[in-house]
């Protein structure tokens, strides 16, 4: 049995009434790994907007195995704390990471964010030693469109994002990038300058997947239809 976790903010949790990535991601594995596997961790809910809280139930659909780490407003920055635990009570063999952005926009600079990465690969690795773990870079959003300070932390993010990877990467537990969409339009794949719609869902979901193939020969090449 392998076993995915996947982890994020309010990108990777989604919010009442949507799919999410995470649901795209199982979909390509259930059509393409030849193997059992689950998706887990110690979450399953969406966000509920009018609550205010990650409390809602409401998957447009929610046959799926929907356990995770994500939560809407979290970032590096309160993963690393909790994500040494969240493997070793999962048994994750792989996490989906997508993290960075909310750090940028409210918490830390670019440099403390890339700290606050690598005592998260740190707390991964404490709990599982042969830990895999695929990172999306952060995907510059609405506000990176009028906030020159911000782009900038998000660019600077990004480098010091591969560097951390160069630096960390070892046989025994993998630390592999993946590729940011190439067509991925925050007009088109976004409903709000920032969450993926149906589209965005699946392009994040085909960034992890054709990392893991090209790299690791897990799967199949991503296809949406």
């Amino acid at each position: 049995m392998l076993r995915f976790m996947p982890v994020g903010d309010s990108m990777t949790i989604g919010s009442t009434g949507e799919h999410t990535w995470r649901y795209r991601m199982w979909q390509h594995l259930r059509d393409t790994y030849g193997g059992p596997f689950a998706l887990v961790g110690p979450r399953e809910t969406l966000y509920d907007k009018a609550a205010d809280a990650p409390t809602s139930y409401a998957y447009a659909d929610p046959d799926f195995p929907r356990a995770h780490l994500a939560g809407w407003g979290e970032g590096w920055l309160h993963m690393a704390p909790l994500i040494g635990e969240a493997v070793r009570a999962h048994h994750a063999d792989v996490l989906l990471v997508s993290l960075g952005l909310i750090d940028l926009g409210f918490y830390t600079n670019a440099e403390q964010t890339a700290e606050n990465l690598r005592a998260f690969v740190a707390g991964a690795r404490g709990a599982n030693p042969r830990i895999r773990m695929v990172v999306l870079p952060v995907i510059p959003n609405v506000r990176a469109e009028s906030d020159a300070p911000f782009a900038t932390e998000v660019t600077r993010f990004n480098e010091l994002l591969a560097k951390a990877i160069a630096d960390l990467d070892e046989p025994r537990s993998p630390l592999l990038p993946a590729s940011p969409p190439s067509s991925y339009d925050i007009n088109h794949d976004t409903y709000d300058g920032t969450h993926p719609n149906a589209s965005g869902e699946h392009k994040i979901a085909a960034a992890f997947a054709e990392a893991m193939y090209q790299a690791w020969g897990l799967g199949a090449p991503y296809h949406s239809g």
